[in-house]
């Protein structure tokens, strides 16, 4: 991997605005977490953790955004303002500049929600035993979901000036809206994909957490996403002229 890249690409996202947004955004789910073991409901803290705290909050909302924020803004922003030409004009394979790019958007959407995952479902869980299985299971499915949600938001962002706005048409129409009335969609959702992998980890009661696919098909899906959009930016940024926009 191109380290100057990749360093160039951190600094560059550490240092935007809505990077910085985002970490204050991640006080959600702890303050929620907090409220939680505050007011103490009469709701299993496992169920209340993988159904609304980290199955809703975490990976229907806060994960896809994340990614989303990161992933365009890592080679999106410089094609758009014209910066991109210092970097494709220098004769470098086009796998090497994006490589490097998207396992920084994918190790920085790691980070920030693996932090908020363990720290909120811990502060949630109080101890309990099936609140640690569905964290480590949560962990774990955060960690796959943001390399496939970046490296799709990614591909987003050499297609198109407008990958920020399609980006959340397809977590909050798609993912959001359709997977939940057709289910048949399902199988084209990256958020469906990393709850299952957080229930095949968990493996808990289903009345505390389903998933809707089966976890090896989820992997399978994950993993032909992550190849094919990494597969078709490389190539889109192959055919990139000097000057263009995306």
């Amino acid at each position: 991997m191109n380290m100057p890249i990749a360093w160039l690409t951190l600094r560059q996202l550490l240092g935007a605005k809505r990077t910085l947004l985002l970490v204050a955004a991640a006080l959600l789910p702890i303050t929620l977490a907090i409220v939680f073991r505050l007011t103490d409901p009469d709701v299993e803290p496992a169920r209340f953790i993988a159904q609304t705290l980290l199955g809703r909050l975490v990976v229907g909302t806060m994960l896809p955004l994340a990614a989303l924020v990161v992933g365009t803004a890592a080679l999106g922003s410089e094609i758009e303002d014209g910066t991109a030409v210092y970097l494709l004009s220098k004769p470098l394979p086009r796998r090497v500049i994006l490589l490097p790019k998207l396992a920084v958007c994918a190790g920085l959407t790691l980070a920030m929600m693996l932090v908020v995952t363990v720290v909120a479902g811990a502060i949630a869980a109080g101890g309990e035993e099936d609140g640690a299985a569905v964290i480590l299971g949560f962990a774990v499915a955060v960690a796959a979901g943001s390399v496939v949600y970046s490296a799709l938001f990614v591909l987003l962002s050499v297609y198109t000036t407008r990958a920020f706005i399609s980006g959340l048409i397809y977590v909050f129409l798609w993912e959001q809206v359709v997977t939940r009335i057709f289910t048949g969609t399902r199988i084209l959702s990256v958020r469906q994909y990393t709850i299952a992998v957080a229930d095949g980890v968990a493996h808990v009661s289903s009345s505390v957490f389903d998933g809707n696919l089966d976890t090896w098909k989820a992997v399978v899906m994950m993993v032909v996403v992550t190849i094919a959009a990494t597969y078709f930016a490389i190539r889109r940024l192959e055919r990139f002229e000097i000057g263009e926009t995306a």
